[in-house]
Parts: C-alpha cells; structure tokens; sequence
C-alpha cells in the first residue's frame, strides 16, 4: 500500500502513529459537482474498515430516495463491514425553501434539532464517522452558530471523524478543519439545458 511522505513534521511530541490516527474533521465545499460523492465515497472505506458510520443528511428532503443511502445501509445490513445509521432533517432541496405547513417545523427547525443529535452522539461517540450532509449550507444561512459547531468538533472525545459537505463553508470551519477540499466546476450537462439524470445525480 502506498505510503504518503508528509511534507512537514511538526514539533508537536507525538509519536508518528499517534499523529497519523488523530480524528479529522473533513470539509467538501465549493460550487461544483461531487462533495456529498466524495463524502459517501469516504463511508465506504470506513464500512470496510469496520467502522460505526452515522449520516445526518440536513437540507435534501427526506421523501428521495438517493442511492448512496440504499448501497450503504444494505451493506450497514451485511454484517460484514461497519453499521450504518441514516438520520434525515429536511424537506426540501437546498435551493427551495418552502413555507412549513400549520404545525409542522420549520426546516430550520429540523436542522437545529439534527444538530442537538449530532452533538449528543458526539458526546456518547456513537459513530467513528460522521458524514454532515449539506450541513455547511446551514452554518452560511446562520442557522446554526459556526463558533459552536467548531468549538463542539474541537471538543469532541475519542476518534471520531466528521465530514462535512455543502457550498459556502465558513472561513472559520475552513481554517479549523484538517482537510479541505473546494470542487470548483469547469463544466457542468446542466450549463447545455440537461437535467440531472438517474445513476449520475441521484
């Protein structure tokens, strides 16, 4: 297996493999295509490694059926990989926001309180991954407060990682994070008028 040589090693009095199992937290933004594919590409090698795996999809409503969430709690089922848990806090897709019937909540409602079960899991460290789906959508809305979701992440026991996906993710999470990856968009069907398409969108 291919070994990456880090560029620096910091004066830090951590042994080498000390370092290099630290909890990461993992952050998958910008305006193109592939941030919650890459974060989902993530759980499957954390499945393999026999990892607790916890997806709390924020923002995209529950009523879809996307086919990561099937794929991976059929093999959260199999028993031959990690469990799998699927939490979904939403009801509509990031770029419509409709108005919550009479005494339903509000999908930033739904959002808070998706967060107050990450934040108890976290503390229980119920999962070795999280997978925060769309979740930075909500830190940039002001949703939810970006000082405590970083001073939570920062606080949180064990090792356990957390990813993060969705557009506009805060300068401070960015500058918190471990990895950061911005996907910029070059070319995109939907810029030639083609909708979003089975096996490709969802």
């Amino acid at each position: 297996m291919p070994q990456g040589q880090p560029s620096v090693v910091p004066d830090d009095g951590l042994t080498t493999r000390q370092r290099r199992n630290r909890p990461l937290v993992v952050v998958h933004t910008g305006i193109g295509k592939g941030k919650s594919t890459a974060a989902f590409g993530l759980a499957l090698r954390a499945w393999n490694q026999g990892w607790p795996i916890g997806v709390f999809q924020f923002v995209k409503s529950a009523k879809w059926k996307v086919g990561e969430e099937n794929a991976l709690r059929v093999l959260g089922a199999s028993e031959q990989g990690g469990s799998v848990d699927w939490h979904k806090m939403g009801e509509g897709w990031s770029w419509i926001q409709r108005a919550p019937a009479a005494g339903e909540q509000s999908n930033e409602e739904k959002a808070r309180e998706g967060w107050e079960q990450v934040k108890r899991d976290l503390a229980a460290e119920t999962y070795q991954l999280y997978v925060l789906d769309e979740f930075a959508y909500l830190l940039h809305w002001g949703w939810i407060d970006v000082e405590e979701v970083v001073a939570v992440l920062r606080a949180r026991p064990g090792t356990q990682h957390v990813v993060i996906t969705g557009r506009y993710a805060p300068e401070q999470l960015v500058e918190y994070a471990d990895l950061v990856t911005d996907m910029s968009k070059v070319k995109h069907p939907m810029d030639a008028g083609q909708k979003g398409q089975r096996g490709i969108e969802w």
